[in-house]
């Protein structure tokens, strides 16, 4: 079983296998609502955050040009350097890295640098400034260890072994492209076939107090994480949500720290940055989604399609999909058999993306069921 098999690693990760909850008070919740400040973007009113990333693109467009723009996502991670004219990206779908350079003066250098920098970057997102060219501070285990090889087929956990594979990168493999403003420089890395399973392993353990603190499936939060970032805990959307589980700070983050932390305002970027804070974020949801707002749900197979619908699509589309009086659409869906709801979730939910997510989730649910 897969499910075993992550525990086992993580167990032998870890000091302990304690499955005794996390304190929930141990992190400064109180977020700030200064916009000079990059890292509460989190906390920010939308129109803020919106100020603050259009200044993000400007910058990035003066240097690359409109048509080779690029800024991170749900299963793509993208950080800027060197006043934004060098920016490290992964695609965590297809397994490839690709750092690029559009320095003038001396690229070369500047490729190793943010080469080794990307490498070594932190397994700990929060530490790491997104939205900004600033650099990343290399500090603990490094979040790609183990699912990037070096040339020597040797994992990159040190400076020294980073440096090497730079060089070496750079000798054999270095190739350029004519962008708007001059010569983009750019390597590309292959990640290891299975770095999907090495970040899962990453967060076998979180994932697994989680699912006993809120009494949720374990399956359905691999799913989750999966759809919504490839298990990229450096994961942003344009909805403003962060993190592997993609947590809304004003949505779902309020909800948490209201319904069932007892703490006041949003959760701030940094919060949900943190994988432990963001798994446990988003499970704490589906227990309000399961206990509270979808609490008259009755059959318990027709409340699991309608917790996974109403994670994407909110509580308000599940229920639009029955009946536009939201009591009326109560009582209409308890009368359905579970596959008559699910038919109409991924058919006739207002939100097309909602109808897919459905079906993906639960594609993938089966997946960790069979593993």
């Amino acid at each position: 079983m897969k499910k075993a098999w992550l525990t086992i690693i993580t167990c032998l990760l870890t000091t302990s296998c304690s499955t005794s909850p996390t304190p929930d008070c141990i992190y400064n919740c109180a977020p700030s609502t200064n916009i000079e400040n990059n890292n509460n973007i989190g906390a920010l009113t939308e129109s803020q955050r919106q100020a603050l990333l259009n200044y993000l693109e400007s910058q990035v467009k003066k240097q690359w040009g409109d048509d080779d723009y690029l800024q991170a996502g749900k299963h793509r991670y993208v950080k800027y350097f060197d006043g934004y004219r060098t920016r490290a990206h992964i695609d965590f779908d297809t397994g490839k890295i690709y750092v690029s350079t559009v320095s003038q003066h001396a690229p070369q250098h500047t490729l190793k640098k943010a080469i080794e920098e990307t490498l070594l970057m932190p397994a700990d997102p929060s530490q790491v400034d997104l939205f900004s060219d600033k650099s990343i501070p290399l500090s603990g285990k490094p979040f790609l260890l183990g699912q990037v090889k070096d040339h020597q087929n040797q994992d990159i956990q040190w400076p020294w072994r980073a440096g090497q594979y730079a060089d070496y990168l750079i000798a054999n493999k270095l190739k350029t492209k004519k962008i708007k403003y001059g010569t983009a420089y750019y390597v590309e890395i292959d990640m290891v076939a299975d770095h999907l399973e090495q970040r899962e392993y990453q967060y076998a353990d979180l994932i697994r107090q989680a699912a006993k603190r809120y009494d949720i499936d374990e399956d359905l939060i691999y799913a989750i994480v999966k759809t919504e970032s490839s298990f990229n805990p450096y994961a942003v959307s344009h909805a403003g949500a962060y993190g592997l589980m993609q947590v809304i700070p004003k949505t779902a983050g309020a909800d948490v720290f209201n319904l069932v932390k007892n703490k006041p305002g949003i959760p701030t970027k940094e919060y949900l940055f943190d994988p432990a804070n963001n798994i446990d974020t988003g499970t704490a949801y589906f227990y309000i989604l399961k206990n509270r707002y979808l609490k008259e749900v009755q059959h318990p197979i027709t409340k699991h399609y309608t917790m996974i619908s109403a994670y994407n699509g909110g509580t308000g589309g599940v229920l639009a999909t029955f009946d536009t009086d939201r009591k009326q659409a109560m009582v209409d869906l308890n009368q359905l058999q579970p596959n008559q709801v699910y038919w109409a979730l991924t058919n006739k939910h207002p939100k097309a993306e909602a109808r897919r997510y459905l079906e993906k989730v639960l594609n993938f649910q089966k997946e960790f069921e069979a593993m």
